[in-house]
């Protein structure tokens, strides 16, 4: 592990997090994801940081009340003042040994002074074979961002 490249959330989901389902709601899970983000963001850069995008959030499994909720996020790629974060949820029964994957995604946020201008963060440069591939996958969703970014300038005229 990189000093300062990765933190970890745990806790135990709780009654009041859930839907009408009976699950633990998609929106309170994206808020764990973002505050988990937000601290890997800001113990990187030394600043505080804003969210830039969430991408390709996946649902995978529902969490259930009482479960063990942990959130892994780590950097995985930095441009000038971005910061590209890969986030993992898992859940397990405190009791039980088996831990299953129930979301992931990339979540990009940007190091910001105290007028909101953007600022250089450090170099982040991946060293475990899978931090590598995850910078490929960052990447490329980095690009595609740009990319629907101009199709909705071009086609819808939103900037």
């Amino acid at each position: 592990m990189t000093i300062n490249s990765e933190t970890e959330f745990r806790f135990l989901a709780e009654p009041t997090d859930v839907n009408f389902g009976g699950k633990v709601h998609g929106g309170m899970v994206m808020k764990w994801i973002d505050q988990a983000s937000y601290a890997c963001a800001a113990q990187w850069s030394k600043r505080y940081c804003v969210t830039v995008s969430a991408n390709a959030i996946r649902f995978i499994r529902p969490i259930l009340v009482g479960q063990m909720v942990t959130i892994s996020a780590r950097i995985v790629h930095t441009g000038k003042t971005s910061m590209h974060i890969y986030v993992v949820v898992r859940a397990t029964d405190p009791k039980e040994d088996a831990v299953v994957v129930t979301n992931r995604c990339f979540i990009t946020f940007m190091a910001i002074d105290e007028s909101g201008y953007p600022v250089e963060v450090p170099h982040f440069e991946p060293v475990r074979e899978e931090d590598l591939l995850l910078e490929k996958v960052a990447i490329h969703a980095k690009d595609f961002a740009k990319k629907l970014d101009q199709d909705f300038e071009q086609t819808l005229g939103w900037k």
